[in-house]
C-alpha cells in the first residue's frame, strides 16, 4: 500500500489480525467467524507484520542455503555483519534522534540497567532517584536494585512520586514542583514516557528541562511510548532513554530492544560492561584484546543482535516509514481515540472521573465522609487517562467499578466473546487501545457496543 496521505486508512492489509475464530469469540454469528476481530491489545503486543513474517522466512532461507557465509554474503543486501544498521536509522527517526544516538539491542530491562550503571552515580548528598509511583514492577525492581548495589536503602533512596488523594494521575505542576523543592538530592529522574497502567503521556520535554535544571540526570522508559508518540528525544537533551519495541512498534513477542543516549557523553561515559559488538566494526574481526567502543549508544552493545529479532522489527518499521513521519501518525491516532473516548462517554454505565471518588469512595484514597455512598453502587465504568489529548497516546484505561467486585474480569471475557480483545489489568483496569496503524472505525464501535451490553448483562444479573 501507499503512503497515508490524508491518514483516512490505516495499513490493515499489512498486518495478520487475530480472527474472531482465533481468539474464541463465541458469541457472533458464523459468517463472522473468520473476519478479523477487534484486536484493541497493540499496548501490550503488536500484531504480526506480514512484511516481517516475509523477511523471517527470507532469513530461514537465507540460514539454510548460506549458514554462516550469511553474515558477509546475502542474496537481499542484508549481511548479518551489519544487521542492526536496517532498522537504526529508523528508531532513531521515531524517537527524534541521532543515528549515532541510537542502539537497537538487547532487553529492556537489560538497557535500563546498563544506563543506569552509566548515569547513576550517587555521592552522600546527591543519591535519590524520582519516578512516578507503581512505575512498571520492572523499572521499580531494577531502581531499588541498583539504590543496593550503590548501599543505599530504596525506601530512602527512590522517590515515588503519586496522584493526589482522589485523582489518578500526576499534576504536571507537582512533578515539577518535586523536582524543584528536592532536586539538589536527585540523582536521577526517570519517568515512563507513557504510563503502563494509567495511559498517562507525561511532559517530557518540561520534565526534562526542570530535571536538568537542577543538576539531575533525566531517563525515560519509553516502553509504551516508542511508536505511538512523537518525541524530540535530541532537542529535549534527555540523557538517555530505553525502550522494547513488541507494542506499538510490533516486533513480535520478546522482541529486540533499544536505547538512547545524547550525543554529548560520547567521551565522558564509556560502557563500563564492554562487549565485542560494541567494538569498532574495523576491527572487530581483528579481536584485538583493547576494546575500543564505537562512539555514541552503539559503543554499549555487547554481543551480536538476534537476525530473526531484528527483521521482524524490520518489516513494522517498513510500515511506519511508508506512513511518512509520526506527527502524521498521531493525527490518526488522536482521532480515533477521541472517537473511542466519545462512544465510552455514550455509555449509561460511564462514570465521569471526578465523580468516582464520591460515588464509589473504594476506589479511591477517598474516605466518605457520612460513610454511606449517595448513589446505589451498581457496575459501571470509569476512563482513569487523562482526558486532554495531549497528556495521552493511544490508550484509555477504563476502570471498573465497584473495585474488587471482579466485575473487570467478567466483562473482559464477554468482549473476548464478542471478538474484541483489550489488555487487563488486575485487579480492575481493561486498557483498550487504538493502534493507528491498523485499527479502525469499525473496531472501536465494536468495542463500545461490546462493553455496554456486557456491563448491561452484569448488572441485570445481580
Amino acid at each position: 500500500m501507499g503512503a497515508l496521505e490524508d491518514l483516512s486508512t490505516p495499513l490493515l492489509d499489512d498486518f495478520a489480525i487475530p480472527t474472531n475464530t482465533d481468539i474464541g469469540a463465541t458469541r457472533l454469528p458464523e459468517t463472522t467467524a473468520d473476519d478479523s476481530c477487534a484486536y484493541l491489545c497493540g499496548n501490550s503486543l503488536g500484531p504480526l507484520s506480514k512484511q516481517s513474517e516475509k523477511l523471517i522466512n527470507d532469513e530461514l532461507k537465507v540460514w539454510r542455503t548460506r549458514a554462516v557465509e550469511g553474515h558477509f554474503s546475502h542474496p537481499h543486501g542484508r549481511e548479518w555483519l551489519n544487521i542492526a544498521d536496517t532498522v537504526t536509522p529508523l528508531l532513531a527517526e521515531i524517537v527524534g534522534a541521532k543515528e549515532k544516538e541510537v542502539a537497537c539491542m538487547s532487553t529492556l530491562t537489560a538497557n535500563l540497567h546498563l544506563m543506569l550503571s552509566a548515569f547513576y552515580k550517587p555521592t552522600p548528598d546527591r543519591y535519590k532517584i524520582l519516578c512516578e509511583a507503581k512505575a512498571f514492577p520492572s523499572d521499580q525492581y531494577a531502581f531499588a536494585s541498583q539504590a543496593v548495589l550503590h548501599g543505599y536503602d530504596p525506601t530512602d533512596a527512590i522517590i515515588e512520586l503519586a496522584p493526589r488523594t482522589g485523582e489518578f494521575t500526576l499534576r504536571e505542576s507537582d512533578i515539577i514542583d518535586l523536582i524543584t523543592k528536592q532536586g539538589n538530592s536527585i540523582a536521577l529522574v526517570i519517568f515512563s514516557g507513557v504510563q503502563y497502567y494509567t495511559g498517562q503521556w507525561f511532559p517530557m520535554q518540561a520534565i526534562t528541562k526542570a530535571a536538568k535544571e537542577q543538576g539531575c540526570i533525566c531517563g525515560w522508559d519509553l516502553a509504551h511510548a516508542v511508536g505511538n508518540v512523537p518525541m524530540a528525544l535530541h532537542e529535549w537533551d534527555v540523557d538517555f532513554a530505553v525502550w522494547c519495541s513488541y507494542k506499538y512498534l510490533n516486533s513480535g513477542p520478546g522482541g529486540i530492544a533499544g536505547l538512547f543516549i545524547h550525543e554529548k557523553w560520547n567521551n565522558t561515559r564509556p560502557p563500563q560492561y564492554a562487549g565485542w559488538w560494541g567494538h569498532d566494526p574495523s576491527t572487530r574481526f581483528s579481536m584485538p584484546p583493547l576494546f575500543n567502543a564505537i562512539p555514541g549508544a552503539q559503543g554499549y552493545q555487547q554481543s551480536n543482535p538476534s537476525v530473526l529479532n531484528i527483521v521482524s522489527l524490520l518489516g513494522s518499521l517498513q510500515a511506519f516509514k511508508r506512513v511518512g513521519s509520526m506527527d502524521l501518525l498521531r493525527k490518526r491516532s488522536e482521532s480515533l481515540t477521541l472517537h473511542l473516548e466519545g462512544e465510552l462517554e455514550k455509555s449509561k454505565f460511564y462514570v465521569p472521573v471526578h465523580e468516582v471518588s464520591a460515588r464509589y469512595p473504594s476506589a479511591t484514597n477517598d474516605k466518605n465522609r457520612d460513610g454511606q455512598n449517595s448513589q446505589p453502587q451498581r457496575f459501571g465504568f470509569a476512563v482513569i487517562t487523562p482526558s486532554d489529548p495531549e497528556s495521552r497516546g493511544a490508550q484509555l484505561s477504563l476502570l471498573f467499578l465497584p473495585t474488587g467486585s471482579g466485575a473487570m474480569g467478567k466483562v473482559f471475557d464477554r468482549l473476548l466473546e464478542e471478538g474484541v480483545v483489550g489488555d487487563k489489568r488486575e485487579p480492575d483496569v481493561i486498557r483498550l487501545t487504538i493502534a493507528p496503524l491498523y485499527n479502525t472505525m469499525g473496531d472501536i464501535d465494536r468495542a463500545a457496543h461490546g462493553l455496554e451490553r456486557a456491563l448491561e448483562e452484569l448488572n441485570t444479573s445481580t
